[in-house]
């Protein structure tokens, strides 16, 4: 199992594989620090109003939903919710 550094995870686009849409770049993780491993990867939400109102909610994809981290892109799969 090859390492991989968070700068690099951060400039990857992450794709939902369920829809085709892309979520964005990761803004943040999740550690479990007693088993250290990362648990989550977090998308921050986009901007309303450009950034006048704030911003939507994150989104958190949990480790198991990634499916393939590659040279440019994290595909995961997130199946609808609602």
């Amino acid at each position: 199992m090859s390492a991989i550094r968070v700068s690099e995870l951060r400039q990857k686009d992450v794709v939902n594989v369920a829809d085709g849409r892309r979520l964005g770049l990761i803004s943040d993780l999740e550690l479990d620090l007693e088993a250290g491993r990362v648990t989550a990867l977090v998308i921050a939400g986009p901007a309303r109003l450009f950034g006048l109102l704030g911003r939507e909610r994150d989104v958190v994809i949990p480790w198991p939903a990634i499916q393939k981290i590659g040279q440019d892109v994290i595909l995961v799969r997130l199946e609808a919710s609602g």
